[in-house]
């Protein structure tokens, strides 16, 4: 399943071929089971990903399963909390700029644990061990107002989504991200996983 050379892939196929692979992977119709000593030496010479994916560190949620990707076809960066901080903002600049991945998806998930630390600090004031912290501090900017009036997890839930969005606006306002999102060819979406279902909602506008 290696992207292979070809002409550019426009960043609505790039982001097609996402969707596509996530729902083989909701019906277990996942078509990857490894490479072949034939497709092996295509590796070698260097990569042309197809999609950069920014998500959550959670065991749970792999990129390379959920959308059924095999090697090589992803440009995984992978954080708690999906946050942008100096080394992710390095190695998504370097996807932009050297592999010019078409699409960029910022993958959050359902029952976020560094979400839910960052919540515990908005709405409780609960403090955190000091690099812990330092990721709660990374997503709290974007939190905005929490009603304390919802249930827990709907507060969760809102606060999953609005750190996707946050991620998404540092990208987006990054001086390439402008500057890419100018020319036109690229996308950057949001998504949350829902672990039960294994479908990743896109957000609309994120």
């Amino acid at each position: 399943m290696h992207h292979d050379s070809g002409p550019p892939m426009s960043a609505d196929d790039a982001l097609a071929r996402l969707i596509e692979g996530n729902e083989r992977f909701r019906r277990g119709e996942s078509h990857w089971s490894g490479i072949s000593d034939a497709a092996r030496p295509a590796l070698v010479s260097g990569q042309r990903p197809f999609a950069t994916v920014i998500g959550c560190s959670d065991s749970r949620v792999s990129p390379e399963l959920v959308f059924d990707a095999g090697l090589g076809e992803l440009f995984v960066i992978r954080v708690a909390g999906n946050v942008v901080g100096t080394e992710v903002a390095g190695s998504i600049q370097y996807a932009g700029s050297h592999l010019q991945t078409p699409v960029f998806v910022v993958l959050g998930h359902e029952g976020c644990g560094a979400v839910e630390a960052a919540l515990d600090t908005r709405l409780r004031g609960a403090r955190h061990k000091s690099r812990i912290h330092l990721l709660v501090e990374s997503i709290l900017p974007g939190l905005g107002e929490i009603d304390d009036r919802l249930s827990h997890s709907a507060q969760l839930s809102l606060a999953v989504e609005r750190n996707v969005r946050w991620t998404v606006r540092q990208i987006t306002d990054s001086r390439e991200g402008r500057a890419r999102l100018a020319l036109g060819d690229m996308r950057v979406v949001g998504g949350i996983y829902e672990i039960a279902s294994g479908r990743v909602r896109l957000l609309e506008d994120a």
